[in-house]
């Protein structure tokens, strides 16, 4: 019998997605696991931060689990693993259309969150801005949360330089952006420049009135709440991977899973 989970997304939603899973596959022997209960006890491992080795009984073995999500993972000739294919070619822009936007957006919401690492991350550096021992996870989201850019860099490449990375790695969606809208730490005529080169944008710093002084700066609020999203998966609570792509793929992931469960 299977078990309902929390995490668990329909077969419906999930029939949507499996072409392009599939299209990973590079052997034609016939498959003897179930892709529909693979999927779900990766969503079950993020969701709840289970060790990979650790799945409930019922699912398939975690050898095969781990085997299924670094085959999705791996980046293709594009630099696009079939997770983040999924999600940006798919979901999100479908998602958008649906509320009667563009495919793709013309504003970018721009900010970086920190991560500590655990003893079994393989990438180590210490973040001196925010004091912190780990990662950090570069969004650039539009104006409903959904991202369109994503990077995961260690903890001492600065918001500026993590924000140039995934404008670069996802540089082939980001045509239509004209303008973004940043935070503090991203001021600066450098940065303004190199975002005007690519993708071709403006920038615009939004600050407070005063200093040390808490207030809601509109818009920059969505990028906020999609960081929040993330912190719902107790798998990105902490970076337990050894490799940054594999963090990476994770927060595609969630994010897919978060639209899946809207259908």
């Amino acid at each position: 019998m299977r078990i309902k989970y929390p995490s668990n997304i329909s077969k419906e939603a999930f029939e949507q997605i499996q072409p392009i899973l599939e299209s990973v596959r590079k052997r034609t022997k016939p498959r003897t696991v179930d892709r529909y209960e693979t999927f779900r006890a990766v969503l079950y491992l993020l969701k709840t931060g289970c060790q990979w080795r650790m799945p409930p009984s019922g699912f398939p073995k975690w050898r095969t689990l781990h085997s299924y999500f670094a085959k999705w993972s791996e980046p293709d000739s594009e630099g696009i693993s079939a997770v983040e294919r999924v999600l940006k070619k798919n979901q999100v822009g479908e998602a958008r259309m649906k509320q009667g936007r563009n495919a793709s957006t013309s504003f970018l919401i721009v900010d970086a969150q920190s991560v500590r690492n655990t003893d079994s991350a393989r990438h180590k550096s210490y973040g001196a801005g925010k004091k912190v021992s780990g990662i950090k996870r570069h969004s650039a989201v539009d104006t409903q949360g959904l991202p369109h850019a994503i990077a995961v860099s260690t903890a001492e490449v600065t918001d500026r330089q993590g924000a140039l990375a995934a404008f670069d790695r996802c540089f082939s969606s980001l045509q239509q952006v004209r303008s973004g809208l940043v935070d503090g730490g991203y001021s600066g005529q450098p940065f303004a420049r190199a975002v005007k080169e690519k993708p071709g944008a403006t920038v615009q710093a939004a600050r407070r009135n005063e200093l040390h002084t808490f207030a809601v700066i509109p818009q920059r609020r969505a990028v906020e709440r999609s960081c929040a999203w993330l912190e719902k998966c107790r798998g990105l609570w902490k970076n337990c991977e050894c490799q940054l792509n594999t963090g990476l793929q994770f927060v595609h992931l969630a994010f897919l899973a978060l639209l899946l469960k809207k259908l």
